[in-house]
């Protein structure tokens, strides 16, 4: 046996189930694959909400990230895809206060557009969102121009600088 999959269709979200009963800082928002701080602080908290996420996969990023110092909320995609664009917002409008939201997006293609357009249609709903692309890729420094390269292990670290 090489893995425990009970259905392939829900995967990402059993994975996330798991991820939150297993840590109780931690809760699910209903209806999307996002996972939230249980505890975000006190309301009209002026502290900046920091968001980041990506395809499933590659756990436990990025819900394995959010809790105090770190991630206030993970949005989860299918495996090896982009969340939605509807995910994205969603966690928009559940971890923002009054100080609005900071996206840190990996840099590939579907994250910029998705988180882009999320954080656009925030904006629509009076919520201030800022977004910062990490493209630490240094493995294909020879190969691939610096505006291409993908958003790997530094990511972590963004999410904790920015969360500090």
């Amino acid at each position: 046996m090489k893995k425990l999959v009970n259905d392939p269709r829900s995967i990402v979200r059993e994975m996330l189930e798991g991820q939150v009963a297993l840590n109780a800082a931690q809760t699910l928002l209903e209806g999307e694959n996002v996972v939230l701080r249980a505890d975000p602080g006190p309301p009209g908290s002026a502290q900046v909400a920091i968001i980041s996420g990506g395809g499933s996969g590659h756990e436990p990023a990025h819900a394995g990230y959010v809790g105090a110092g770190m991630l206030h909320a993970a949005v989860a995609g299918d495996v090896f895809t982009s969340p939605s664009t509807d995910a994205v917002l969603a966690a928009i409008r559940a971890a923002s206060g009054p100080a609005g939201a900071l996206l840190v997006v990996k840099n590939y293609t579907g994250d910029r557009l998705n988180f882009g357009l999320a954080a656009e249609m925030a904006r629509a709903e009076g919520i201030a969102v800022e977004a910062v692309v990490v493209a630490d890729d240094v493995a294909l420094r020879d190969t691939v121009e610096p505006a291409r390269r993908r958003g790997i292990a530094g990511t972590v670290l963004v999410h904790k600088v920015a969360g500090a």
